[in-house]
C-alpha cells in the first residue's frame, strides 16, 4: 500500500514534534516501514514558529520524498507566502497521483483542506482512500468535505511516535494488514525479520541499572558535601534524594520498556512515586510494570479509535495509576525485604571476615566483568548498598580492583611499552580512568597479550580489595580517581587501597613489558 504525507508544523503540533520535521516525518516513515506500507509523497510544511503567530513573512520550508533515494529532501528556505505557493502547486500534482490510483492512504498532520492541501483532499474525497490525521479544525473540515477519515484526533499530549504508532496501526486495521510498531533503535527491517516485537524483551535489568547509575552518584556526591561543616544543611538534599531513587529508576524502566516518549515517562513517574515504600528493587518493578501496562494500553485504545489525546491520557495515567497501586499495596512490602536480604548478606560477610571478603571481591571482579556478568551481578548490588548510605563496599573493591588497577596498567605502557606504539594506545585510557573512573577496558589489549600482565591485574585487584576490607572502606567508582576517596567513609583507608592497587599493576606490567623486550 502507498501512502502520503501531508499537512504542516502546525499551531499546537508545532510545540510537540512539528519544529523538528525530520523528527516528525522520521517516525513516521519507520512505522509505516514496519508495516511494508510504501512512502509515495510528502508535502509536508516546516515553518520557524507556530502556525497560530507566523506571517506571510516568517520563514518556512517545503520538505518532500525522494521516491529514488527513499529520503526526505528539505527545500530551501523562503517566506511563508512563497511556500504555500510551491505547497499547492505540489497539491495539484498529488491530487492527479490520487485520481490515477497512485496512493492509497493519507496521513495528515494539521493540514489546510481549504488552502494549500484543497486539492488532494478532494481528489482523497472523490476516491474514498482512507485518511488518518491530527489537528482537531483541519481534520473536522477534511469529514466535512465527505472524506473518508478512519482516525482523527487532536495533538494535545501526543508525541512524535505515539501520532505515527496511532496513524498507522489505524491504516493497517482498516486494510488488514499486520503491524507491530517499530520501537527504540530498531529498524524496520529488524522488525520485519523478527516478525514481532515482544515486549518482554525490552525488559533488560542491566539496562535499567546502569542508565540509573547517575542519580547514584549525586547522591554519593551529596553525601560528601554534606560532610563539611559550612554544608551540613545538604544531610536534607540527600534524604530527599534517597527518597527519589525508586521514583529514577521506575522511569528509566518505564520508558525503557513502553518506548513511548514522554507517555511511558509519566507513567514511570506515577508508578515510581507509589512504588517508594519498596526501595530501588520496587521503584524497577512498578516502572517495568508500568511499561508493560503502557505498552498494551496504548495499542488496545488506538485499535479502539479512541481520540490520541485520550490515548495519551489513559496509557500513560492509568498504566502508572494500575501499576503504583499494585506495588503500594502488595508488592513493595516484598521488594523491599528483597533488597535487605541483599545487603544483610554482603553485611555478614564483611562482618565474618572484611579482609577475606575484600580479597575475594577482588580476586573475582575482573573475570566477572570480563565475562560479562558485572553488570548484571555486581552493579546492582553495589546500588543496593548505596541506596540508603550513599557509598558501597564492592563499590570502592570496583575502584581500586578495576579502575585502579586498569590504570596502572596503561600508565607502565607508557612509561615504559614494549613498543612506542602502545603508549599511544594506553595514554587515552590512563587519563579516561583517572579522570572519570571508567573505561577499564583499556587494559585489555595488555592484559590479553600477556599472561603475566592479566595474572598481575588478578594480584592487584585482590591486594586492594584485601586492603579495602582492613580499612572497612565504602566507597563508589565512576567518578573521577582524585575525588573518591572524598566520597568514601574513610578516605585515608580508600586512597592506601587505590595506590596500592595501581603500584601493584603497575609494576608487574612494568616487568612483563622488560621481560619481553629483553627476550626480543
Amino acid at each position: 500500500m502507498k501512502v502520503a504525507i501531508i499537512g504542516s508544523s502546525g499551531g499546537n503540533l508545532f510545540n510537540l514534534g512539528g519544529r523538528q520535521p525530520d523528527k516528525l516525518l522520521g517516525e513516521i516513515i519507520a512505522q509505516c516501514g514496519s508495516a511494508q506500507l510504501d512512502i509515495t509523497a510528502i508535502q509536508f510544511i516546516a515553518a520557524e514558529e507556530s502556525m497560530d503567530i507566523a506571517k506571510d513573512k516568517t520563514g518556512a520550508s517545503l520538505y518532500s520524498w525522494d521516491p529514488v533515494q527513499q529520503v526526505v529532501v528539505q527545500g530551501e528556505t523562503l517566506t511563508l507566502a512563497d511556500i504555500n505557493q510551491l505547497a499547492k502547486r505540489e497539491d495539484e500534482q498529488l491530487a492527479t497521483r490520487i485520481e490515477q490510483g497512485e496512493v492509497d492512504g493519507i496521513i495528515v498532520m494539521s493540514g489546510d483542506p481549504t488552502g494549500v492541501n484543497a486539492a488532494s483532499i478532494a481528489a482523497a474525497a472523490a476516491k474514498g482512500i482512507p485518511i488518518v490525521g491530527t489537528g482537531g479544525t483541519s481534520m473536522a473540515q477534511i469529514s466535512s468535505k465527505g472524506a473518508n477519515v478512519i482516525a482523527t484526533s487532536g495533538t494535545t499530549g501526543t508525541t512524535n511516535r505515539t501520532r505515527a504508532v496511532s496513524f498507522v496501526t489505524a491504516l493497517c486495521k482498516h486494510w488488514k494488514i499486520k503491524y507491530m510498531p517499530v520501537i527504540g533503535t530498531q529498524s524496520a527491517a529488524e522488525a520485519n525479520a523478527v516478525g514481532s516485537i515482544s515486549i518482554w524483551r525490552r525488559i533488560n535489568f542491566k539496562g535499567i541499572m546502569q542508565a540509573s547509575l547517575p542519580g547514584f552518584i549525586a547522591m554519593a556526591i551529596v553525601l560528601a558535601l554534606g560532610k563539611i561543616p559550612a554544608l551540613a544543611s545538604l544531610s536534607s538534599v540527600f534524604d530527599i534524594i534517597v527518597g527519589a531513587l525508586p521514583v529514577l529508576i521506575a522511569v528509566v524502566a518505564a520508558k525503557q520498556v513502553a518506548e513511548l516518549d514522554e507517555v511511558s515517562i509519566v507513567a514511570g513517574v506515577i508508578a515510581g512515586v507509589l512504588s517508594t515504600d519498596g526501595g530501588i528493587i520496587g521503584g524497577m518493578i512498578g516502572g517495568i510494570l508500568a511499561g508493560i501496562l503502557v505498552h498494551y494500553l496504548f495499542i488496545l485504545c488506538v485499535q479502539w479509535r479512541f481520540p490520541m489525546t485520550t490515548v495519551n491520557i489513559v496509557a500513560g495515567g492509568l498504566a502508572g495509576l494500575v501499576a503504583g497501586l499494585l506495588m503500594y499495596f502488595l508488592v513493595s512490602p516484598i521488594a523491599l525485604q528483597l533488597g535487605e536480604w541483599v545487603k544483610q548478606l554482603i553485611s555478614a560477610m564483611i562482618d565474618f571476615n572484611p579482609i577475606l571478603a575484600g580479597i575475594i571481591g577482588g580476586l573475582l571482579i575482573w573475570p566477572a566483568i570480563i565475562a560479562g556478568v558485572y553488570h548484571a551481578a555486581i552493579l546492582p548490588i553495589v546500588l543496593l548498598e548505596m541506596e540508603h548510605t550513599g557509598n558501597s563496599f564492592l563499590g570502592a573493591v570496583d575502584m581500586v580492583g578495576l579502575v585502579m588497577v586498569s590504570a596502572g596498567i596503561t600508565l607502565a605502557n607508557i612509561v615504559g611499552p614494549r613498543d612506542k606504539g602502545e603508549a599511544a594506545v594506553a595514554t587515552p585510557g590512563f587519563l579516561i580512568n583517572m579522570g572519570f573512573g571508567t573505561f577499564v577496558e583499556a587494559a585489555y589489549p595488555f592484559m590479553f597479550s600477556n599472561k603475566l600482565v592479566f595474572a598481575g591485574a588478578i594480584i592487584a585487584s585482590g591486594i586492594g580489595g584485601g586492603l579495602v576490607g582492613l580499612f572497612a572502606v565504602r566507597g563508589t567508582a565512576y567518578v573521577p580517581s582524585f575525588a573518591a576517596p572524598y566520597l568514601s567513609d574513610n578516605p585515608i583507608g580508600f586512597v592506601v587501597a587505590m595506590l596500592a592497587s595501581l603500584l601493584v599493576a603497575f609494576s608487574i606490567t612494568l616487568v612483563a613489558n622488560k621481560t619481553i623486550k629483553a627476550k626480543v
